[in-house]
């Protein structure tokens, strides 16, 4: 069955918990609609109807990442009349073990109302990769029942919908309480469980009563609930990284924008079991509540602005997990980077799935130690960057090793395994390494991002080893240079707009051709000189790349071109964001202002909640934006985004090592002028940074060091 759509939902999210919804609030049966929690769907019906009649409804609002609230009316109740005199209201939040939510019918009208309130509530306990792939297993049975309480439960979960007696009040001013409608019990004839409330409601008045869903952990035939390993995917809820309030002052889409992104990013904070005080970013709803490397890590270091507390726990939590010993099962090696943890076996790859460990990532190696760098940079404590460094050396053992396979220089991956993802980058789908005529590559593939993530790896490593007083960092420099010379002979290629560098080489040692949005992560890595990064980015704002909208995936022109292709066209705000942070570091700021002011285009579109990607219109063509059905939102990388939009624009570059700071604002992004930031973070020191109307620089901080602007 195919993937079911996600575009329409409401979603409310509080790490790990999501419930995801019709817009009028209800949960419905089938699809992916429900409460999910720990890779299980807690409760898949929640349906609320008056007299049997469900609300007709007339609004929503998302207030917060995890707080949603929904109006509707009881059109045959109340005052005769074209007018809707009674309400039905719904204030759903979203917690870390289920979800609380507020029934209330409001009667607006002259006279009183007596009716039925009944909500009908089912759970199917189904895995996540069975709601992933569209599956529809039945009810599970209750457990438990009785007046305003039920239960289900699992192998390893039970799941409790405790319904509150319903108050009646005065709706007006100093309203007090009112009559108390006892709630009653009943299952219909699907098994789902039903609870009713005997409503009267004098006119101007309203009810209201509170459901309260529990997803609790328990004991299985494996073992205790209370045990955690490495492989434990009950990850817990964290408060959320340690961040100050970002304020923006500036273009009111770009402050609805930040807004949004950074409750949603907090709202996606989960912990390591293993060591609760360490903060990590889950990769996003509804899919994917659990510990990413590669997602992980760049949505850490895309917001190392607001601080360091999220990198040195994403580093530490994946450091636990670190790679021991050569699996190919798992394509575990000793100082790998994990891609995943999972609870159960993932029905992705070939037959059998990937196990609930898996190893099988190009880049996250690399990621973690330009994690670890660019946090130093930023300020992490010089004691918390040295109880890494045993890691770090471990990861780049891996990176200047193991990860050249064949020894021709280069990364490359292959499942071993026979189960495995087939292609191990971020564009791990199996169509995303294509030829310009659409012919798929074959393994083994050497990607040109990682490439360029092992290079900056190996010079941020040797930074840091040197300042850390650790040998070997004369032997990475002199690897890092060889790896340029190699790529810069191999890889290039051109097409009728220009030259740049292939996707990847095939197994065969053949340059994938095909102009993609990869170009973006090789800018601002030191691998390509400033003429080459001069090409890349030209070739980088070319209109088949640059769709208005953000960086399509793939050239418009490519044969496989497809604008709502998961890697093929459509567009990723992350990926947007990469290329234009490394376009800004690499000084083409005309370039990646189009990308912002692209990506900011869209964000009323999705309510100003960045999806995991979207369709590769054409906005210079005036087509509209266009939902990729099955994207999750939010996401963590995504969300980060628009974090990558203000250090841009600001043009923000820490070396707290060396005790600079230099806020050096491009002319390309006066658009955005005046434009004021605080609650950022340098050293960990606040941070405020303000450009006014002439591109004049101002800056606030207390932290130790040299502050450098340059005003335009």
């Amino acid at each position: 069955m195919p993937q079911p759509f996600l575009h329409e939902l409401v979603s409310c999210v509080h790490a790990p918990a999501v419930a995801l919804s019709d817009r009028d609030g209800q949960i419905r049966p089938g699809g992916v609609q429900g409460v999910l929690l720990n890779d299980r769907r807690a409760l898949s019906t929640l349906l609320v109807d008056v007299n049997g009649v469900e609300p007709t409804p007339v609004g929503h609002a998302l207030h917060d990442a995890g707080t949603a609230r929904f109006v509707g009316v009881a059109r045959d109740l109340g005052d005769p009349g074209a007018d809707s005199t009674v309400r039905v209201e719904r204030e759903r939040r979203a917690v870390p073990d289920g979800i609380e939510e507020d029934l209330t019918l409001v009667n607006a009208a002259r006279t009183a109302v007596e009716c039925t309130v009944r909500v009908r509530a089912g759970s199917d306990l189904a895995a996540m990769d069975d709601v992933r792939r569209g599956g529809r297993p039945g009810l599970a049975p209750l457990t438990a029942a009785g007046s305003g309480t039920c239960a289900w439960a699992g192998e390893d979960v039970r799941v409790t919908l405790l319904a509150a007696d319903g108050d009646s009040a005065d709706s007006g001013p100093g309203a007090g309480a009112g009559e108390r409608t006892p709630v009653t019990y009943e299952t219909d004839a699907e098994g789902h469980a039903v609870f009713a409330w005997r409503v009267r409601l004098p006119a101007r008045t309203r009810w209201s009563t509170t459901l309260r869903l529990t997803v609790e952990r328990v004991a299985s035939a494996a073992g205790s609930a209370d045990t955690v390993t490495a492989t434990s995917a009950f990850l817990p809820a964290a408060d959320g990284p340690d961040w100050s309030e970002v304020e923006v002052s500036g273009p009111a889409e770009l402050v609805r924008l930040v807004d949004r992104s950074v409750e949603d990013l907090a709202a996606l904070a989960l912990a390591d079991p293993m060591a609760p005080d360490d903060v990590f970013l889950a990769a996003g709803s509804p899919w994917f509540f659990t510990l990413f490397g590669r997602d992980s890590l760049w949505a850490a270091r895309l917001t190392l602005p607001l601080g360091t507390d999220l990198a040195r726990g994403t580093l530490h939590t994946l450091a636990r997990r670190q790679g021991t010993r050569f699996d190919p099962d798992t394509a575990e090696a000793p100082g790998k980077i994990l891609h995943e943890v999972r609870q159960d076996t993932l029905a992705v790859g070939g037959p059998g799935g990937l196990p609930p460990l898996y190893f099988g990532t190009i880049d996250a190696t690399a990621l973690w130690i330009s994690l670890l760098h660019d946090a130093w940079r930023w300020g992490m404590p010089a004691a918390e960057v040295a109880e890494l460094l045993d890691p770090l050396e471990a990861a780049l053992g891996w990176l200047t090793g193991e990860a050249d396979a064949d020894g021709d220089g280069f990364l490359e991956y292959i499942d071993e395994s026979g189960h495995g993802l087939a292609n191990q980058g971020w564009k791990d789908s199996n169509d995303s390494i294509q030829f310009p005529d659409g012919t798929i590559a074959d393994p083994s593939i050497a990607l040109s991002e990682a490439q360029a993530y092992a290079h900056e790896a190996a010079i941020g490593g040797a930074a840091l080893l040197e300042a850390f007083g650790r040998p070997g960092a004369d032997r990475l420099r002199d690897w890092a240079e060889a790896m340029r010379e190699r790529f810069r002979t191999t890889f290039w290629v051109s097409d009728r707009r220009g030259s740049f560098p292939a996707i990847a080489l095939d197994g065969a040692k053949r340059p994938v051709g095909t102009a993609t949005s990869n170009l973006g992560h090789l800018l601002g890595t030191g691998l390509l000189n400033p003429e080459e990064s001069a090409r890349v980015a030209a070739r980088m704002a070319e209109s088949d790349l640059d769709s208005g909208y953000g960086l399509r995936t793939m050239s418009a022109d490519a044969a496989g071109f497809n604008p709502l292709g998961y890697h093929s066209g459509s567009v990723w705000p992350h990926d947007t964001a990469i290329g234009m942070l490394g376009l800004s570091r690499a000084g083409h700021h005309r370039v990646a202002a189009s990308l912002a002011f692209g990506l900011l285009r869209t964000a009323p579109d999705f309510a100003y909640r960045l999806p995991e990607l979207f369709a590769g219109t054409d906005a210079h063509a005036g087509d509209a934006v266009l939902a990729y059905p099955a994207s999750c939102r939010p996401q963590a990388w995504s969300a980060a985004a628009s974090v990558v939009m203000l250090t841009a624009a600001l043009g923000l570059e820490p070396d707290v090592p060396g005790g600079t700071l230099r806020v050096a604002p491009a002319a390309d992004f006066a658009e955005w002028w005046p434009l004021r930031v605080s609650g950022l973070r340098v050293a960990g020191h606040p941070l405020t940074v303000a450009v006014d109307a002439t591109g004049r620089v101002e800056v606030q901080t207390s932290a130790p060091v040299k502050v450098e602007t340059r005003n335009v």
